[in-house]
């Protein structure tokens, strides 16, 4: 049995026994070195080191840092105070609120994990206060934070685009189409459950234009930064590494303009930032060596001519490419799926004449289901950590969330215009 073969089975073999992600990867890598004497340790160290230091990762923590800032400024509680006037009148209330704040603040936070640990926090009890069920309203925050990783700044769009060389301005762009698509689809599905539930809205009366400019007026320059984000990369004023200075220092300029961020929240934001970007760089580092010992023993190329050679046809490639990501983000963390599987992806889906753009939209939500699907959901169990919601309820209340979610990405598949279109429109 061949070094990389063993290295690949004591990676599943770890993840299987829950092994923490980045200790699996490294073993894994590890045994490699072990079994290839030819090969000199201390490349490993070389290659994990190698693999986290890209500048367009240093957006990473800025946007991280940018996103806790601004739950400390109050911004949260504006852009919620902004959805609830917009949705409050609609069938399913809250749970409308909740779809719908989760893709404004995608803009905000970067982070699906932080974005629904903190509506778990604020809208789930008060969801269960107006008669929404436990479990239902567990699965609206979960599935509705998959909505983060497609809106600009996404995290993933970031460390997508920097290991496979793509434009993440254009990421950025691309997900707009599809976080919109997401959440009107969302938005729909919730509006018929709570109907046939009898889930009230949160409000009778209808909107009066004083209370729809109070909210507008409250919102609007937290709602401003993906804007300032995507105009100020197209326009060439800074890169999208850049742009997460630039988001830290408009969160800073909300908090202080709000008068409610302290010294206290400014350090307790850092800590949270260095916390968050440790375990996304040591699961990115170890997953680069990994990826580095794919490349030496030629497995990319060896599996772009197996497929070419197998499929002809690109939609049966994405096909298969769509049932073995959802495989995939079952067992193994997003962003370490992502890091050892686009290097090898991407340039068959280049091969086969597919958009770039339009691949790395359709490789993300693949991965963003990952989180939401057992024994790895990572935002399944954050989310039931939290409402006390048992595992076994919540899948089955997802179930009809889990077609809708197979519905959008054959969409998202099969019509590239919905994540090429925008940016062919900017760019």
């Amino acid at each position: 049995m061949s070094a990389v073969s063993v290295a690949s089975i004591v990676l599943l073999v770890l993840l299987f026994l829950r092994v923490p992600v980045f200790a699996a990867v490294l073993a894994g890598s590890v045994s490699y070195f072990i079994l290839s004497p030819s090969v000199p340790p201390q490349i490993i160290a070389q290659r994990v080191l190698a693999g986290i230091e890209s500048i367009p990762l240093l957006a990473v923590p800025f946007f991280l840092c940018a996103g806790v800032f601004m739950n400390y400024s109050g911004v949260t509680k504006r852009v919620m105070e902004f959805c609830e006037i917009l949705t409050g009148n609609m069938t399913g209330g809250l749970a409308q609120v909740n779809v719908l704040l989760s893709t404004l603040m995608g803009g905000l936070s970067g982070s699906n994990l932080a974005d629904a640990a903190m509506e778990a926090k604020i809208l789930v009890p008060e969801m269960k206060k107006r008669g929404f069920s436990k479990e239902f309203s567990s699965v609206v925050t979960a599935v509705s934070a998959l909505i983060t990783p497609l809106i600009p700044p996404g995290i993933a769009m970031i460390i997508y685009g920097s290991i496979t060389n793509v434009s993440i301005g254009k990421l950025f762009v691309a997900g707009i189409g599809p976080g919109l698509l997401l959440c009107a689809s969302l938005m729909v599905l919730v509006a018929i459950i709570s109907k046939k539930r009898n889930y009230r809205s949160v409000r009778d009366n209808p909107l009066t234009a004083r209370e729809i400019f109070r909210a507008v007026a409250h919102a609007a320059l937290p709602l401003f930064l993906p804007v300032v984000i995507i105009g100020g990369i197209r326009l060439g004023v800074f890169t999208p590494t850049e742009a997460g200075a630039v988001a830290i220092v408009y969160s800073l300029f909300l908090g202080l303009l709000y008068r409610e961020i302290k010294l206290k929240d400014v350090l307790q934001g850092i800590r949270e930032t260095i916390t968050s970007t440790a375990s996304i760089m040591v699961i990115i580092g170890a997953a680069s060596a990994f990826a580095w010992v794919l490349t030496r023993e030629r497995i990319p190329q060896q599996l772009t001519e197996l497929i070419i050679s197998t499929i002809t046809n690109k939609y049966v490639f994405l096909l298969a490419v769509n049932a073995f990501l959802l495989l995939v983000g079952m067992f193994i963390e997003g962003n370490a799926a992502m890091v050892i599987l686009a290097p090898l992806l991407h340039p068959v889906a280049v091969a086969y004449g597919i958009n770039e753009i339009h691949f790395a939209i359709v490789f993300i939500f693949n991965l963003a289901l990952g989180c939401l699907t057992p024994p790895m959901g990572t935002v399944m169990f954050v989310t039931c950590s939290i409402t006390k919601c048992k595992i076994s309820d919540f899948i089955r209340e997802a179930i009809p969330f889990y077609i809708l979610l197979l519905i959008c990405l054959l969409l998202l598949t099969f019509i590239p215009v919905l994540s090429t279109g925008i940016v062919e429109l900017i760019y």
